[in-house]
């Protein structure tokens, strides 16, 4: 394993970490965490059956890498918010995300909060760093918590679905002085890491 997720027989993967890279992960996931937040939460003390039953937000959020971590179900940013068609797909797409939001928030947070815990888990008391073992469960954990960091970077970095592979290449040219930089390594090593996990998990 060279930094790299690698399969582990049985069931699983395993990547070799050393100090560095676990704080780097660790601290990545940990402001994650506090980016995502609880979200809107019904008071303390309140019904626990309307607890149950808590509405999240119908607007998206004001800020873009919370924006792209949750996306409107429906509709298009780019159409006139003015159309007849399209207020009603807007308002279908605040209605579903007042009933999806706090799950999908706290899924992340779950996902997150499974690398921090695991990272925590880990001796690195010996030279060479550490080796992580996931089970089959952890590394899909693992994915969405590394799926959303890239997200939130690149929206950082203001790279797009549509022209990631451009930017990409633009951001590997990037001079050490840019203060862009570490950002970038940061993004590109979480891909790296992604694209290796994603082969462990295929059949």
């Amino acid at each position: 394993m060279a930094g790299l997720f690698e399969e582990i027989p049985g069931g699983g993967a395993a990547v070799v970490l050393d100090e560095v890279e676990i704080s780097i992960l660790r601290s990545l996931a940990v402001q994650l965490l506090e980016l995502v937040g609880p979200g809107e939460q019904p008071t303390a003390g309140g019904d626990p059956l309307a607890a149950l039953f808590a509405q999240g937000p119908s607007e998206a959020p004001s800020d873009p890498a919370l924006a792209r971590l949750f996306p409107d179900a429906y509709g298009d940013p780019q159409a006139d918010p003015d159309d007849a068609h399209e207020r009603e797909v807007r308002a279908n797409s605040a209605e579903f995300r007042r009933f999806t939001e706090n799950d999908l928030r706290e899924r992340k947070r779950e996902d997150a909060l499974a690398v921090v815990r695991s990272l925590d888990s880990l001796n690195t008391a010996g030279e060479g760093g550490a080796v992580l073992k996931l089970t089959d469960d952890e590394c899909k954990r693992w994915l969405g918590a590394l799926n959303d960091l890239r997200l939130t970077i690149g929206t950082r970095l203001e790279v797009t679905d549509e022209d990631e592979g451009d930017e990409t290449g633009e951001l590997y040219r990037l001079p050490d002085s840019d203060p862009r930089k570490p950002m970038v390594m940061a993004y590109l090593w979480l891909g790296a890491l992604q694209e290796s996990l994603v082969e462990t998990l295929m059949p």
